[in-house]
């Protein structure tokens, strides 16, 4: 079982791996997890693969991680969460993106972080796609994160501020 948990969220494009990457040099006993993770971790546990060979083929095995995914999902619609929570260690999920994955990180006491960019900004990083899927507007009215991050600047910016978390945070565990 999960220690203590750090999750992120955030719209496509505004820096949650980026500051998830930014914490994780700061906050060296925590481990990276995503939602998206945990299905080729099993998957990779079936077919006797290593994490790493399934992200450099992801091509070669994208279908069947969905199809994956999918059963689980369909057998227990919380099923990747719970399988999240269950990892040992401290862990950050970079990939939080709708409501029924905030309340059960937040029922497994886990610090919430949401990292906001303009439209512009983000559109100037990449390709918009799906800009009204719910994985994008689930969370646009939550007000109650723990922390909220800006990143609309320069890298050297979001590095600051993120390791300013980073210390809020440590400070934070420590008086648990």
């Amino acid at each position: 079982m999960a220690e203590q948990i750090i999750i992120l969220s955030g719209k496509q494009y505004s820096g949650k791996d980026t500051v998830a990457k930014i914490l994780l040099q700061n906050l060296t006993d925590f481990k990276r997890i995503g939602l998206g993770d945990a299905i080729k971790i099993e998957y990779g546990e079936q077919k006797g693969l290593t994490f790493d060979e399934i992200e450099k083929n992801k091509a070669n095995y994208r279908q069947d991680l969905i199809n994956l995914g999918n059963k689980r999902r369909s057998e227990d619609k919380d099923y990747w969460i719970k399988k999240v929570i269950k990892m040992p260690g401290n862990i950050i999920v970079p990939d939080v993106r709708v409501k029924r994955e905030l309340e059960f990180f937040k029922e497994a006491n886990a610090i919430t972080i949401r990292v906001n960019a303009t439209r512009e900004t983000r559109a100037a990083r990449g390709t918009l796609v799906g800009e009204t899927d719910v994985t994008e507007t689930d969370l646009d009215n939550i007000k109650d994160w723990d922390f909220v991050i800006s990143n609309d600047s320069t890298y050297e910016n979001l590095q600051a501020e993120a390791n300013q978390l980073a210390k809020e945070i440590k400070s934070f565990l420590a008086k648990k």
